[in-house]
């Protein structure tokens, strides 16, 4: 083993691995370093748990002469005899190495060692990732050597493991920033937040299709159920429209109460306004489908839903405004009140869908014409349109 060369690899995961161009190049030269080095590798796993609402945690796998992969895993892991029983569960949870080597009785504890032996592997050792917060992450090493790691061997791998959970901690903080910042602004708005875009005024003008929707009989239905049962409604009722706005290229921009605003920026399909509206318009007949179908149990009876959405389409203000150091990237603009008007109208009408002449006009053909209704605040009357294969509510 090459100790000036492993001691290379340290000051270069102290400074940052900063030729690596991606964490999982970070991973790979790490590992193809150390196998560089004579350190006998045949699979190395980092395996770091996340601040989001739906992984646990991710992890890396790397082998010789492959790339990096790296996987997700669930809470219901945690659950799982696969990972009570392995030598991962010990280190998160206690905080300390764990070694096991094939050829040691002890070693049977663990079903995955039997796994190792059948695939030629001789030692393996979980060493934990300690973070400056406190929290325990784990890294795994194996090796086909004959007789497994060598002493030495073993103190060049822990001589690694403090630089790498330093730069490990680094990717972890960048990644769980952004997933906070997708998961409670949207994708687009937390890559401008992160691009630098966070002084109070800072906004953009942009083209866009607009959706405003809520769900009919909110008020009443919670007045008469328990919150929880309330929050667990309208977590189910906001799937039905999350997924298809944002597989139809929409940002879902905020929830208030049973409401949502989403928007479906134009400019990023090179100005194909037809092709955006269409879009919308089929994850509105999506979110349609899913809420009509959308069952919910309350004692001996069951609960339906109907929601009512209003589509638009116009120029928007989108950016940060708020009040002292407490802000919203949101988006403003006559656009956003009009689409705020005809959703109240589309409730009056008995109506799910209904839309802007701006918008019907674009998606010609679908539409049937309901009227010309005045606007709270705007000076002129605006016609509204609805969908011709949608007959109103009674």
């Amino acid at each position: 083993m090459n100790a000036s060369e492993l001691r290379k690899i340290t000051d270069w995961l102290i400074d940052g691995a900063r030729s690596a161009g991606s964490p999982l190049r970070v991973m790979a030269e790490t590992w193809e370093r150390m196998a560089q080095a004579g350190l006998p590798l045949w699979r190395v796993g980092v395996f770091i748990r996340t601040l989001h609402p739906d992984i646990f945690g991710r992890n890396f796998i790397w082998r010789p002469g492959a790339e990096v992969e790296m996987g997700t895993v669930d809470f219901d892991i945690r659950d799982s005899p696969q990972f009570q029983n392995s030598p991962l569960a010990v280190v998160f949870t206690q905080g300390i190495e764990v070694r096991a080597r094939v050829d040691d009785p002890e070693s049977k504890r663990f079903p995955i060692i039997e796994d190792m032996r059948a695939e030629g592997v001789t030692d393996y050792i979980a060493l934990p990732l300690l973070f400056t917060d406190g929290s325990i992450h784990a890294s795994s090493w194996t090796t086909k050597q004959p007789g497994g790691f060598t002493d030495e061997q073993l103190s060049a791998l822990r001589s690694v493991i403090p630089p790498l959970a330093r730069v490990t901690e680094i990717i972890s903080l960048r990644r769980t920033a952004s997933i906070l910042l997708d998961t409670y602004v949207g994708n687009r708005a937390g890559a401008r937040i992160l691009g630098g875009q966070i002084r109070r005024g800072h906004t953009d003008t942009m083209d866009a299709a607009i959706w405003l929707s809520d769900l009919r009989g909110f008020t009443a239905l919670s007045d008469r159920l328990p919150a929880e049962t309330v929050v667990d409604i309208l977590n189910g009722y906001f799937d039905c429209q999350v997924s298809s706005i944002r597989n139809h290229g929409g940002e879902v921009l905020k929830f208030m109460g049973d409401g949502l605003l989403a928007v479906f920026p134009i400019d990023e399909y090179v100005g194909d306004v037809h092709q955006v509206c269409g879009s919308v318009l089929e994850a509105a007949r999506e979110s349609r489908a899913s809420v009509e179908a959308m069952q919910y149990p309350v004692g001996d009876a069951v609960e339906r839903f109907r929601f009512g959405v209003a589509l638009h389409v116009g120029r928007i203000l989108y950016g940060n405004i708020g009040g002292g150091n407490r802000l919203d990237f949101t988006c403003i603009g006559p656009a956003v009140n009009l689409a705020a008007r005809l959703e109240k109208i589309a409730g009056r009408l008995g109506r799910t869908v209904v839309a802007s002449a701006g918008f019907a006009g674009i998606c010609a053909g679908s539409w049937a014409d309901l009227g010309e209704f005045p606007i709270a605040g705007f000076s002129k009357a605006e016609r509204v349109y609805g969908l011709v294969d949608e007959a109103p509510a009674a």
